[in-house]
């Protein structure tokens, strides 16, 4: 998950702290995600799939198609 996490925010050409900011979070924390050292929350995991337009799944590689389903949100 986490070379993924740094492979979606390089593929788009973008710092670690351009996302921290996007996410309301320090570099220092994303740096943390994208390391490994710290796990990613839900929270994050919605957000990032959300920005990127892939799945959850793929993030944390479970797949390897990117595609998102945009459910209904209540």
């Amino acid at each position: 998950m986490y070379k993924r996490i740094r492979d979606l925010r390089e593929d788009r050409d973008l710092t670690q702290q351009q996302l921290a900011d996007r996410l309301n979070i320090s570099q220092a924390t994303y740096s943390r995600y994208e390391s490994g050292n710290l796990d990613v929350p839900s929270s994050v995991l919605i957000r990032l799939s959300e920005f990127y337009n892939v799945s959850i799944d793929y993030i944390l590689g479970q797949t390897d198609i990117s595609k998102r389903l945009n459910g209904m949100r209540k």
